[in-house]
């Protein structure tokens, strides 16, 4: 059965279709993912109706997601269905009348018998039955599809309010929905849809607003002090807190979550500048960031030297009139959340960040991997293998002191307060207790990436100890069972296996990551974790993915090439080296010889699937090609570990290439598969050296050729 399209004489007649849905306010990180989703709904949903439409755009408030839809057709699009029924020789007796197959086939279709046509077919002359569908009106379709555009939206948390039963993420207040200028009967959530919408809550008259248009909606909408588009309100917002900030003297800290947040918290947005106390610039910077961002949601403003200035900007959703007591009421809450953090602070310093180390063996970290403090010791036991290989005594010394305090300031006050400032306080707490300024940042730095974008560290004790951190992680995960499948991952693992592989990677550090899994399988075991060996082949194969990910995005190379060096990886599972030799790779792929070559490797791996044996007997070899394959072999043999071992990628591949040619002379100059046993176990056993020389760096089997 296939669709066609039905041509027709003119362009069909096209309207505006505008849907707004009137709600409490939305919790401001729900609105971009919704927008986001009733764009793709409604594309998806006209595109199944058949349903021809222009340019669509979607807008949001917090009280309000407005679609609007432009050009779209006053009809479905024709449509013709054909079904293939029975032969013609079955379906017509030789008088050319209907058989009982033919009548049928057509009563099973809905079509009179004498619809039905005969089609010529590359299996013979067919019956089709042709059902033509001029397609509904969409004045007729669009309440039933906007119904199930309005149900079809997720939230991250829904409520029910009535008796209904709907659930939506706040309670649904009103409905706009116009089709041609005209509303669009439809009741969803117990409110029935309409040609009207409200204004802003506190700053237009609350009166009902008849809409004509979605231009008419835009200019209403201005006017009721809405500002409905987000990137106007962004626009005005960015241009509101830069004119502050130069008033100010200072310079905003820019923060595009922040600005997103402000952006979907009003529909009017109005900065004003607030002040708090010059004592509180006694704590650290990142408390009072911290503190005015996630409790307040206000922007922080820093002097040239990059101090920060007893100042802050609130975006509200009020005009200029009520500015003063707003900016009085939000230094009042500041105030008192500064004071807070200052108590936090005060009493924190009060015990040093080693004798909170005791304190982890009450924190949980999972309920099958026991304590924090399990965590840090495990820490402490895997550190020896990354610092033997990355780092000497001094940074060895570093890491293993920040490693024992790492953990500690989770039992502080402020970071209870304020979970986001963990590390930064271990930090500041670490310094104060006197400890050594470098113990100090790799504390600060183990928690680094925080998220796949954000920056390493840049101390080697931090770079070592935030790996040896995931790592422990992964492995305890993993060795309990807990492994991501499909879109779930409760614990963010790939995030901890993306920053490993950018430590490694972005950070040029070479380490055998197989050694260092299964000695944190073998700390796990140590303190009583039942550990299922199985994990450590998942997880070599779960960062293996990840580093897949990495060279395909990032680093951009072939498909083909990352399977073949990542299949025939060594036992090493050495991200670093890896990607080196996955990089020479590629670039020798666009040698001339690179074709050919792959072809006799393949031809080479094809024939000896079921054969192991590679010991060849040089008093078989009779045929000269053949001698000279043994030679090459033996020649590239002696040299390819040992490149490989220096990480000379690039030598090792030249080495490889000398074979070309002898490969090629020898499956043209001599039967492979002799009539003589002896002869052919030989040649086998020659072809096998071949294959595993190749396998050495990579499986070759999985390289893509054009070539004959």
């Amino acid at each position: 059965m296939r669709e066609r399209k039905a041509k027709t004489a003119a362009e069909p007649t096209r309207s505006e279709l505008l849907l707004e849905i009137g709600t409490e306010e939305l919790p401001a990180q729900f609105v971009a993912p919704a927008l986001a989703e009733l764009k793709q709904q409604a594309v998806r949903l006209f595109q199944l109706s058949r349903l021809c439409h222009g340019p669509i755009r979607a807008l949001a408030t917090p009280r309000r997601l407005t679609l609007v839809v432009e050009g779209m057709s006053e009809a479905q699009e024709p449509a013709a269905t054909e079904v293939m029924g029975p032969s013609k020789a079955v379906a017509i007796d030789l008088q050319g009348k209907p058989t009982k197959a033919a009548m049928g086939f057509a009563a099973g279709q809905g079509v009179p018998v004498e619809k039905l046509e005969v089609r010529a077919t590359p299996k013979g002359d067919y019956l089709f039955a042709v059902k033509r569908d001029p397609g509904r009106k969409a004045r007729v379709l669009l309440p039933d599809l906007l119904l199930q555009l309005l149900g079809g939206l997720s939230f991250p948390k829904a409520m029910r309010w009535n008796e209904t039963g709907v659930r939506f993420a706040r309670p649904i207040r009103w409905l706009l929905a116009l089709y041609d200028g005209k509303p669009v009967r439809l009741q969803f959530a117990g409110v029935k849809a309409g040609n009207s919408t409200v204004g802003h809550r506190f700053l237009s008259s609350g009166k009902q607003l008849v809409v004509k248009d979605f231009k008419s909606y835009m200019s209403i909408m201005q006017r009721a002090s809405v500002m409905v588009d987000p990137e106007c309100r962004q626009a005005t917002i960015v241009t509101q807190l830069d004119r502050i900030s130069q008033q100010k003297r200072g310079k905003l800290l820019r923060d595009g979550a922040l600005v997103e947040q402000a952006v979907f918290t009003v529909e009017m947005p109005y900065a004003i500048a607030g002040s708090f106390n010059a004592r509180y610039l006694d704590l650290p910077k990142e408390v009072l960031i911290t503190a005015m961002k996630e409790h307040q949601g206000y922007f922080s403003l820093l002097a040239s030297d990059g101090r920060l200035l007893p100042h802050f900007v609130a975006v509200t959703n009020m005009g200029a009139k009520q500015a003063e007591v707003i900016r009085a009421g939000n230094e009042r809450v500041l105030a008192a959340r500064l004071a807070d953090a200052k108590f936090f602070y005060d009493e924190d310093r009060k015990i040093t960040l080693e004798n909170r180390v005791e304190q982890l063996r009450g924190v949980t970290f999972h309920q099958k991997l026991g304590t924090l403090y399990l965590k840090v010791e495990r820490l402490m036991i895997l550190l020896p293998k990354l610092t033997d290989t990355l780092g000497n005594a001094a940074v060895a010394n570093t890491c293993l002191r920040a490693a024992r305090l790492c953990k500690a300031d989770l039992t502080s006050g402020m970071v209870g307060e304020f979970p986001t400032l963990q590390g930064i306080m271990g930090r500041e707490y670490a310094l104060h207790d006197g400890e050594p300024e470098s113990v100090a940042d790799a504390i600060a730095e183990h928690y680094l990436p925080r998220f796949g974008e954000d920056q390493l560290p840049t101390g080697l004790a931090g770079s070592i100890l935030s790996l040896a951190d995931r790592l422990d992680t992964l492995a305890a995960f993993f060795a309990v069972g807990l492994i991501p499948s499909g879109s779930e991952d409760p614990f963010a693992l790939r995030r901890h296996a993306s920053a490993v592989i950018r430590l490694l990677l972005e950070g040029e550090r070479s380490v055998n990551l197989s050694e260092v899994i299964r000695e944190a399988f073998t700390g796990l075991k140590a303190q009583g974790i039942i550990a299922d060996e199985k994990g450590v082949a998942e997880l070599e194969r779960f960062l293996a993915e990840r580093l897949r990910y990495y060279l395909r995005e990032v680093v951009k190379l072939r498909e083909d090439v990352m399977d073949a060096v990542l299949t025939g990886r060594p036992s090493a599972f050495d991200p670093l080296a890896l990607r080196a030799r996955a990089e020479a790779l590629q670039a020798f792929s666009h040698r001339p010889e690179f074709e050919s070559l792959v072809i006799g490797c393949k031809r080479a791996e094809n024939i000896t699937k079921a054969t192991r044996d590679d010991h060849v007997d040089a008093e078989l070899l009779k045929e000269p090609v053949e001698k000279e394959l043994q030679a090459a072999v033996t020649t590239a043999d002696g040299k390819l570990p040992d490149l490989l071992a220096a990480g000379k990628f690039a030598d090792a591949l030249n080495a490889l290439a000398a074979l070309k040619i002898p490969i090629d002379a020898f499956f043209t100059g001599v039967m492979v598969m002799a009539e003589e046993a002896a002869l052919r176990r030989n040649r086998l056993a020659l072809l096998v050296r071949v294959r595993n020389l190749f396998r050495q760096y990579a499986d070759f089997s999985k390289i893509q050729v054009e070539g004959r």
